[in-house]
């Protein structure tokens, strides 16, 4: 799970080198310049994910990223990994439940192939039936290893008990059914209706001149011109519970509650908590769950936004003798967050997540995602000196308040594997 690090609405505009265009057909475009590196990366990011998909197209924004790299009007699907791959660049695409993205990294001089790819990819794939097929299968077998991956799979149990029969509920694979209901004229169509220059962000970080992208982008990207208002609907926190006896060796929990947007002014005392609570080797869960007791080998917690809406979750995989004195273990330490937390383990928190990002901002592909995301989500890039700030700004008494906001809400659970010593949903509630 990752965060979009940013901040509020209406903040004032960063200080930093980074710079922005917005092209006259909506299309943005933005830099952020490294100039001790020679490796440039660059990506197209799309305001597009499994949440604005109707229901009989569950997984179609998954199956588009795949068909994406299947051929072009004038380039096959070989050619497009063969002219990466002979300037020694490498491309690759991902989809979640907001975004879409398509990226590559290259060697500077290469940028103007990247770019060309990318556009064409975007603009011109033919979606040819026959690669459909074939492409169907890959996708199918990849949702059957997700549903044998138990510790994959009960994620996506967990997001549709909390959000139901939304698109926030569906699983970003589509299902077997639904994936095998995709046409070629039904992803290409897909993409050409929602994948309009004003829901698009071209973004690169590395040694990149800004003037130069943004000539080549209106050089390549020639052929977006739709403009449709962004459909999905919003996203509404149910709650609830799911069970699946698996005869395999462990089970696999996951404990939620409603969390907060990105937008929200309770979203960095959020992260602050999640961190505190099960983000590492020295947070409260870790160190009560595993070390002292014994009971897991893998407990973490962890805070995920929307634009307009968020989960907060636990997550934990014991063996089956252990199930009955873990989830106790779990609410104890639920219920300890929500009276009191000191300020050294406050400080050890932030002290992470001001390393995380910092980090993040020595590899080009990660401050190019960054900043993509940020300017999706938030519609202006984020200085890190701002971020910091609305870490350090996060005390005890923020993060005992934001922890009795999230966890009096209703709970979710799913529950998977060998599951039968596992307390009903109404008994860990009254835990809570």
């Amino acid at each position: 799970m990752t965060h979009a690090l940013g901040t509020v609405a209406g903040a004032p505009a960063p200080a930093t080198a980074i710079r922005e265009t917005r092209l006259p057909n909506g299309l943005r475009v933005v830099t952020d310049p490294m100039d001790t590196v020679e490796t440039v990366s660059v990506g197209v990011w799309a305001d597009v994910g499994a949440r604005h998909e109707p229901a009989d197209l569950n997984g179609v924004c998954h199956m588009l990223e795949h068909m994406a790299f299947k051929g072009t009007r004038r380039r096959t699907a070989l050619d497009i990994a063969v002219e990466m791959e002979d300037v020694g660049g490498h491309m690759n695409a991902y989809t979640s439940r907001e975004h879409t993205a398509f990226y590559a990294k290259m060697l500077h001089q290469d940028l103007p192939l990247a770019v060309d790819i990318l556009a064409d990819i975007l603009q011109h794939s033919v979606f040819d039936p026959e690669e459909l097929a074939r492409e169907r299968s890959v996708v199918v077998q990849e949702i059957y290893q997700s549903i044998d991956t138990p510790d994959d799979i009960v994620f996506d149990h967990f997001q549709a008990t909390a959000y139901g029969d939304q698109p926030l509920g569906r699983p970003v694979l589509g299902t077997v059914e639904s994936v095998e209901r995709l046409e070629s004229d039904t992803v290409g169509g897909f993409q050409r209706t929602h994948y309009s220059p004003d829901r698009l962000v071209v973004a690169a970080a590395g040694k990149v001149d800004h003037d130069a992208l943004v000539g080549l982008v209106e050089r390549h990207f020639t052929a977006l011109d739709r403009r449709l208002p962004a459909t999905g609907q919003g996203a509404r926190y149910t709650g609830g519970e799911y069970r699946e006896p698996r005869a395999v060796e462990q089970a696999h929990i996951v404990l939620g509650f409603d969390g907060v947007a990105y937008e929200d002014p309770d979203y960095y005392a959020s992260i602050v908590l999640a961190t505190l609570l099960g983000g590492g080797m020295s947070s409260r869960l870790f160190q009560e769950v595993r070390e002292k007791r014994g009971l897991a080998y893998t407990v973490s917690a962890f805070a995920s936004a929307y634009v307009d809406g968020g989960l907060f979750t636990l997550y934990a995989g014991t063996g089956p003798e252990d199930l009955a004195a873990l989830t106790p273990v779990l609410c104890e330490e639920i219920n300890k967050v929500r009276v009191s937390v000191g300020s050294d383990e406050v400080a050890r928190a932030r002290a992470q997540l001001r390393a995380g990002v910092l980090m993040g901002q020595e590899s080009t592909s990660g401050r190019c995602e960054q900043l993509a995301r940020q300017i999706l989500v938030y519609g202006r890039p984020i200085s890190n000196a701002e971020v910091l700030e609305a870490l350090e700004a996060v005390d005890a008494a923020a993060v005992v308040r934001v922890a009795e906001r999230l966890f009096r809400t209703a709970p979710t659970l799913a529950a998977l594997g060998a599951i039968d010593a596992m307390d009903p949903l109404d008994r860990l509630r009254a835990r809570l």
